[in-house]
């Protein structure tokens, strides 16, 4: 969650790499994803001023590797990210003369995600509502020593950091290093089966103490009545429109906060090897987030919403030519990455990017001096497709407003927040704002047909559903009865069937 990374987001957990970051380099107060999920994110996501760079994640998306918004990408689900022979700017800055090292998750052209989960994507137009994940829960493991919980993340940053100590420090040409971590996202719950989805917060007494109790806010739920009709079946797909205690719900934030605890503390073995090297004043280092976690912010956890706990990402840059101590209130986002990247090894870049180069900002220029390409637009869009969420989804956020459409833009309502006066996001306005809502749904179709995509988006869920359908044959009914949903499916298998066939 970016909102972690400055106040008042930072006072509920200790995060000293983070605020080393904020202190020696650049935040940006409001960088968001392309798409609130871990393929499509990642699938659209050093100059003069730097010999090396290094770029520390956990998980960036196909919007991130590749530059552009998931729609012209059509990266629609965790299991549809970019074609394998797409070129990123890694793969650029490679040809360029680049030392390039991959640790960890990519997550960019397709996710290792069940069947159920593309199941579940494929048939969110169906006429039904099944429980797709386990309850959200929390698991407390060893005791005040026990400090790699995470050990798959600790092993690759382990691979990272004797990288930098025995291979980067003996290069003469630059370097492109980039981690990206599982953690904080939940864990599996094995208590459900292996197919229940990951709804477990896992830490240690260890981490847990580098949280705040009393500082973490609960956060008010409006009525299962009272909720948006794409907000409500998210909740009950998530499983969690059951009744929680103020304990329950305070728990799960804190063991949350206490994961990115230990992200943190992974980002400080990285900063502390490229210090210990004599390479941190060489090297230009990123920190950022495929998502973020709502943490039962609005009745939810996990990710797949337009909510700030979903699609506000963390941005941290420091190195050398970066202004310090700068805070960024300009909106970017994930697909800004390909063109800084490309700025900071001096390559061309290419004019049919969606994103635009952050150096300008980070290096404290005006705005006129952004881009050849003109001035970086004043909003940001994201957008979702995939599974949890009934409809399509598309974000524009600019200024003080966060504008939200479904579909096709007149079956299901839209909202409007003002997130300056309403920062949790608890009142729809767009009925009260019309003048507004019209304004900016033209600059949102300006930008993307969103109608036009939502359809394209229904015929590919479809197709895929009915090759897969094929594929099994007389198990079919069998499978689609035993996946993450088999505890709503099991009581009534003929109902649910049917409601399929109705769809098809």
């Amino acid at each position: 969650d970016g909102r972690l990374t400055f106040y008042p987001g930072n006072q509920t957990v200790d995060l000293p790499f983070i605020n080393f970051m904020r202190r020696y380099g650049t935040v940006f107060l409001n960088a968001y994803t392309n798409s609130p999920i871990c393929c499509p994110s990642r699938a659209g996501s050093t100059t003069y001023l730097s010999k090396n760079l290094f770029f520390f994640s956990p998980p960036p998306p196909p919007a991130m590797w590749s530059g552009l918004f998931t729609h012209l990408t059509e990266s629609w689900n965790n299991f549809k990210g970019l074609d394998p022979d797409y070129v990123t700017w890694m793969d650029l800055m490679e040809k360029y003369g680049y030392h390039t090292q991959k640790y960890g998750k990519l997550d960019y052209t397709s996710g290792h995600h069940s069947v159920s989960n593309r199941v579940e994507a494929w048939t969110r137009d169906v006429d039904f509502l099944l429980r797709q994940e386990g309850r959200p829960m929390v698991n407390l493991t060893g005791d005040r020593k026990h400090v790699r919980v995470m050990e798959a993340d600790w092993r690759n940053t382990d691979k990272a950091v004797n990288w930098i100590k025995e291979e980067a420090i003996n290069l003469t040409q630059p370097f492109a290093l980039y981690l990206g971590l599982n953690l904080p996202h939940p864990y599996p719950s094995p208590y459900a089966g292996e197919n229940f989805g990951s709804s477990t917060f896992l830490t240690s007494p260890y981490w847990l103490e580098k949280v705040t109790y009393e500082a973490i806010k609960i956060p008010k739920w409006s009525s299962l009545s009272e909720m948006h009709p794409v907000d409500y079946y998210s909740s009950y797909t998530k499983n969690c429109t059951g009744e929680f205690t103020k304990q329950e719900v305070r728990n799960i934030r804190a063991f949350y906060y206490a994961m990115c605890a230990e992200t943190d503390a992974m980002l400080g073995e990285i900063i502390s090897a490229l210090r210990d090297t004599g390479l941190l004043e060489k090297t230009i280092v990123i920190f950022t987030a495929d998502h973020g976690e709502l943490a039962m912010e609005h009745r939810q956890f996990y990710k797949m919403s337009m909510y700030e706990g979903s699609s506000h990402v963390p941005l941290l840059v420091m190195g050398p030519g970066i202004k310090k101590q700068q805070q960024v209130p300009n909106v970017v986002s994930l697909v800004d990455i390909y063109p800084t990247m490309l700025d900071i090894a001096r390559i061309p870049v290419p004019q049919n990017l969606s994103g635009y180069s952050l150096i300008p900002l980070l290096c404290g220029k005006a705005e006129n001096e952004a881009s050849p390409r003109g001035p970086r637009p004043s909003w940001v869009l994201s957008e979702f497709h995939g599974c949890n969420v009934n409809s399509s989804i598309y974000m524009l956020r600019t200024g003080k407003w966060k504008y939200i459409a479904y579909s096709d833009g007149h079956s299901v309502l839209p909202q409007l927040f003002d997130l300056t006066a309403d920062p949790d996001e608890l009142t729809n306005v767009a009925i009260k704002f019309p003048v507004i809502v019209r304004s900016l749904d033209k600059i949102l179709r300006s930008v993307v047909n969103y109608p036009k995509v939502s359809s394209s988006v229904q015929e590919y869920n479809k197709r895929q559903f009915i090759s897969w359908k094929q594929s099994l044959g007389q198990n079919y009914s069998n499978v689609i009865a035993n996946l993450r949903w088999h505890q709503d499916w099991l009581k009534e298998p003929k109902k649910y069937e049917n409601a399929i066939d109705k769809w098809l």
